[in-house]
């Protein structure tokens, strides 16, 4: 009997991941105390009186229904056991992507069947329905001794009268449908599930043994599925709420190169920071990478590890993206009020706001602060979340004057924020987390003003960046070039590679990493784990975020390429029909996986298939809502537009396509709705925040898409057919089948 779990930030092989786990045999043999104390032990944290009683009650039942398969399949005969082959249960299976335990997990050689218990439940809510989908996905998903065995889901409310006769039909991916049951039908459900995927015929030889084409065909081994590899992505909301709630990196992302690459990136950022505090040094750290990399999952691994208030390198995240801000604020806040409620009957709500709007913040109100006072920050670690889109000068003139009643300010917003940190008397250290070619907004300043406020401003702080800040898509060569230029003419010399270490599982040591890591003020170095270059947001596919690149770019044959390489894992539909849009959603999504309808901020000629674009939507409704709530995004009614959406992610989205960009044959063509017609945009910025605005679009879903591109009218000349031929044709070619 295994009864340990791993604990929390350690990586590589994993413990048994259930507080209990055993030969069902086993478990079968042993009495009641010999189960239940395993589940009943310390875990580091409180359990609530109301599981415990629920395991009183649960064990019966389970027990029931096991011995009952015992006695009438040859699956369960004692004679008949194959170690490692034997079944196994385990009870209470940690899933910290989604920060719960699953009641129990099933597991044989064919199939594994995890259950949820409702103790005393009379009926099947459908919120309960999700949470035993969700289980099945996410072992399909993310666990690998998962990912080949179908999964069978069992919601059981123990008091219930009816149940399901029979197994619904297993999707695609061989996840079935929850099969909803009473606790008397329990074993009638897990009977129906093993004939399912027996098919008739034996599991073992007249002997007991496996033969070898028979091992072949098994889907996992019960004996070691406990122990093996959970690799998650999840979302930024589940990332974040993990990560307050005292996970780390380590225990809520994958284990693959990509997420080596994340750790590797978190640790290099750590090490900076000790020696910055150790050395009394100011640095800057500039993190690149890809769309759905990880680089806003490692701002916020950052600023958890120093977000006491008792750490004397307390960090604040910083954002200008207001709607991320607030649906992570929000989903922050109900997390840790549920959480805290199990302890504290009197909490309020408006308690826990409080606590995580000092933790994630708006860059807009922090910068303000820093104006209205001399006095250095709190924070002496700041992480600014999507650092391309601070304000230039011109913008933040325009608003000091407009809002603040300030003429002649001449300062960015980059100038604004080091200076605040530079008011330090010791160190300080700000991690700017970098996307590529996601502007998308008006006196969006890019890297390039970071660059020239350190070479100009602040040439005493050192900086740390990615070799790859100098691609094309983060517009900063010329600036950069002029930093390099500047920190030579002082003779400043490089950090040694050994600060950088790799090796990611090895403690810190701060007497080993000051010596001789900084040199003269104005250290410039570059590190390649400051790139993340493997999107995490498509678990499916890695290479979507490629893919729309090539397609934004007009590179035909390469996105014919990539295309071909992830279709079956990562879906991409087309369909001139928002009934077939909505429909092939519905028919894709689980449990509560997220689905939306996205559209261009400039798609103005939508409205005669219901989709307006300036309804304003509520960021926070829209992406943590339930699906009967209109204002959710589940609901596909609300549009939500490229600045209400980066950063930010869904399983499934709707990308409508409007007359806004165009496909002429070789090229794109960008226009903007005037008054009662389309008008060509000319400036080249304009037209580069508009294509933007589509890889944007293009690049939220998690699991795969469909993309709505309207047929036009005829008879309406700002819906004319030939402003949509040319993208359905190039998206045609491309190989995207239609719907």
């Amino acid at each position: 009997m295994f009864s340990a779990t791993v604990g929390p930030g350690q990586p590589g092989p994993r413990l048994n991941a259930a507080f209990y786990a055993a030969p069902v045999s086993e478990f079968l043999a042993a009495s009641d105390a010999e189960a239940y104390a395993p589940l009943a032990a310390p875990k580091g944290y409180t359990l609530a009186p109301e599981q415990l009683s629920a395991w009183h009650l649960q064990l019966p039942v389970l027990r029931a229904a096991l011995a009952g398969l015992e006695k009438g399949t040859q699956l369960f005969s004692e004679e008949k056991s194959c170690v490692p082959f034997s079944p196994w249960i385990h009870l209470e299976f940690d899933i910290p992507r989604l920060g719960r335990r699953v009641d129990a997990v099933l597991v044989l050689p064919e199939c594994v069947i995890p259950i949820e218990f409702k103790v005393g439940a009379k009926k099947f809510e459908r919120l309960d329905i999700e949470q035993a989908w969700d289980y099945g996905l996410d072992l399909k998903n993310f666990h690998a001794p998962s990912h080949a065995a179908p999964i069978f889901p069992i919601l059981c409310a123990t008091e219930a009268g009816d149940s399901d006769r029979r197994w619904k039909p297993p999707h695609a991916d061989g996840v079935r449908p929850p099969f909803c049951c009473s606790g008397e039908s329990l074993g009638r459900g897990i009977r129906l599930a093993i004939e399912a995927t027996e098919k008739g015929t034996q599991l073992f030889s007249s002997d007991g043994s496996l033969t070898p084409m028979e091992s072949q065909e098994k889907s996992c081994v019960p004996f070691s599925w406990g122990t093996g590899a959970y690799s998650p992505t999840p979302t930024i909301i589940e990332a974040a709420r993990s990560l307050y709630a005292r996970h780390t990196v380590h225990d809520i992302t994958r284990s693959d190169a990509g997420a080596v690459n994340l750790a590797a990136t978190s640790e290099c950022i750590e090490r900076i920071i000790t020696d910055a505090k150790a050395r009394g040094r100011k640095a800057i750290v500039f993190v690149t990478g890809v769309p759905g990399a990880g680089k806003t999952l490692v701002g916020l691994n950052v600023a958890t590890r120093h977000g006491r208030e008792t750490d004397t390198a307390h960090a604040v995240f910083l954002s200008g993206n207001g709607p991320l801000v607030a649906v992570l604020r929000e989903a922050l806040a109900r997390d840790e009020y549920d959480r805290i409620r199990l302890t504290d009957s009197a909490i309020r709500k408006g308690t826990c706001r409080n606590k995580v709007q000092a933790f994630i913040q708006n860059v807009h109100h922090f910068r303000s602060d820093t104006l209205r006072s001399p006095a250095a920050p709190a924070d002496h670690v700041v992480v600014f979340d999507e650092a391309q889109r601070a304000w230039d000068a011109r913008q933040l003139a325009s608003f000091m004057k407009r809002k603040k009643g300030i003429p002649g300010f001449t300062q960015t917003e980059p100038d604004i924020l080091l200076s605040a940190l530079d008011r330090h008397a010791d160190w300080a250290v700000v991690v700017c987390l970098v996307g590529g070619g996601q502007e998308i907004n008006t006196g969006e300043a890019g890297i390039s003003a970071w660059l020239e406020s350190l070479r100009s401003v602040f040439p005493a702080w050192d900086v740390f960046i990615s070799p790859h800040l100098t691609d094309s898509e983060y517009a900063a060569t010329g600036a950069l070039a002029r930093l390099t230029e500047s920190r030579a003419k002082t003779e400043a010399k490089t950090v040694p590679a050994t600060i950088f270490t790799s090796d990611v599982s090895t403690p810190l040591d701060p007497t080993k990493m000051v010596a001789g890591s900084f040199f003269a003020p104005g250290t410039l170095s570059t590190n390649p784990s400051l790139h993340l270059a493997t999107s995490m947001r498509s678990f499916r596919a890695e290479h979507v975020s490629h893919f729309v690149k090539a397609l934004l770019d007009g590179e035909a044959e390469s996105c014919r390429e990539l295309f071909s390489a992830f279709r079956e894992q990562y879906p991409i539909v087309l369909t001139r029909s928002m009934r077939a849009a909505r429909r092939w959603i519905r028919q894709q999504r689980r449990g509560t996986e997220r689905a939306g309808l996205v559209a261009s901020s400039s798609a103005q000629r939508l409205k005669p298939h219901a989709i307006d674009i300036r309804v304003d939507i509520d960021p926070v409704h829209w992406f943590l809502s339930p699906a009967k709530d209109t204002r959710s995004s589940l609901y596909l009614e609300d549009a939500a537009t490229e600045f209400q959406v980066q950063g930010l992610e869904l399983d499934w989205t709707i990308v409508t396509w409007d007359a806004d960009l165009r496909w002429s044959g070789d090229d794109w063509s960008y226009h903007s709705f005037r008054g009662a017609k389309w008008t060509d945009v000319k400036k080249p910025e304009r037209r580069q925040y508009l294509k933007n605005a589509y890889r944007v679009l293009l690049t939220r879903a998690r699991q795969g898409m469909v993309i709505f591109v309207p047929p036009g009218a005829k008879r309406d000349k700002t819906r004319s057919p030939g402003f949509y031929e040319g993208v359905y044709d190039y998206l045609t070619e491309l190989g995207i089948a239609e719907v």
